[in-house]
């Protein structure tokens, strides 16, 4: 039964960062719901191996959008 309900569970979603180091070369990879703790790790929208020891590309990265009130949102429309 357990294994019935976790079918239709809601799954917690993963995010991907990346750690980069003063020079903006990836040092980590980690996937994990909230931010990492710490300076230097931006979320990106995927993890690429090639990418270790490198410059991120610039398509990578997530651009962070505004949370706007939902009051606003409402009027914008």
């Amino acid at each position: 039964m357990r294994y019935l309900i976790s079918l239709f569970a809601p799954r917690p979603l993963h995010r991907s960062f990346a750690l980069l180091d003063r020079n903006g070369h990836c040092q980590a990879f980690k996937q994990c719901s909230l931010q990492p703790m710490g300076d230097g790790w931006v979320e990106i929208e995927e993890i690429r191996l090639n990418w270790l020891h490198q410059p991120l590309p610039a398509s990578a990265l997530v651009v962070q959008r505004q949370a706007r009130p939902r009051a606003q949102q409402l009027l914008a429309s």
